[in-house]
């Protein structure tokens, strides 16, 4: 191989090095930054004090964001588990039922969401769950609206996660499977379940992180006494900068990292154990 185009592959090697840590660093070093003034002695973020931990102690005696980050935890919850149950539902019906009345609308308007601003949905849902307040007195503006809004967007990002992997999968395992007599719900619970169980966490950890730091959505669907974590910490920067609200940002961080961390190792796990087990089975059959 001759020097130039040596030189070019050690460039472009050492290029694209280049930009993946530039890229990682653009992400990821303002969190840095936030975890590392979270422990700052100092209220100002340009001046380091030194080492305190007094804004977790804080922390724990400020109830307006306590009750805050557990409202936010909780429809979190509520919103990506009821997110993938209805996005299964919905990512099953457009790839197993490819004709039925009315599937190109019911098509587009999972997708909907995922392209509409939040202003006009957060808008929208506030003038329908008035309007259905006025009429049966049901809901408040509260957990059961925010959550609703959260629902709504959350299902449209489990439905395209679900469909793309129920789209990869054989159907010869669930024809086979029907051929041994297995009813439809057998074969959805005993083999289209297990297969597509990674793309159901997936879904869910991406509802989850979705509905915990909304912003726009859950202020025009929040009520008095109802206040999430993202919109105290969007209150108080307005006010001006607390280190209390880089606290309660490093649990955020530290709690997901965690999260994520603990489900790229089941779903390791899991891969490895079918793995394992398709061998098994090819082994067996030879």
């Amino acid at each position: 191989m001759s020097k130039r185009a040596l030189f070019s592959a050690g460039f472009a090697k050492n290029f694209g090095r280049t930009w993946l840590v530039l890229g990682f660093l653009f992400l990821y070093l303002p969190m840095v930054t936030l975890v590392v003034f979270s422990f700052n002695h100092s209220r100002l973020p340009s001046h380091w004090g030194g080492f305190s931990l007094e804004w977790y102690a804080k922390l724990a005696d400020d109830s307006e964001i306590i009750n805050g980050l557990w409202l936010s935890f909780k429809i979190a919850l509520l919103s990506a588990s009821g997110s993938v149950v209805l996005g299964t539902m919905a990512a099953f019906s457009l790839v197993k039922y490819r004709r039925f009345t009315g599937r190109t609308f019911f098509s587009g308007m999972v997708s909907a969401p995922l392209v509409m601003p939040e202003v006009i949905q957060g808008l929208s849902l506030l003038l329908m769950l008035v309007a259905i307040q006025h009429a049966i007195g049901f809901p408040e503006r509260g957990l059961v609206t925010i959550w609703l809004g959260h629902l709504m967007i959350g299902m449209s990002y489990a439905t395209v996660v679900v469909k793309a992997r129920l789209q990869t999968l054989n159907p010869q395992l669930e024809e086979a499977a029907m051929d041994l007599g297995a009813r439809p719900w057998q074969v959805f619970t005993l083999v289209t379940l297990p297969m597509i169980a990674q793309s159901l966490l997936s879904a869910w950890l991406l509802t989850f992180s979705l509905s915990l730091d909304d912003v726009v959505v859950s202020a025009f669907l929040s009520g008095p006494g109802a206040t999430t974590m993202p919109l105290v910490i969007f209150s108080r920067a307005r006010l001006g900068l607390d280190p209390s609200v880089n606290a309660v940002a490093t649990v955020i961080i530290v709690v997901v990292a965690i999260g994520v961390a603990l489900a790229s190792i089941l779903v390791a796990r899991a891969e490895r154990r079918r793995a394992a087990e398709v061998s098994a089975a090819y082994r067996d059959d030879s």
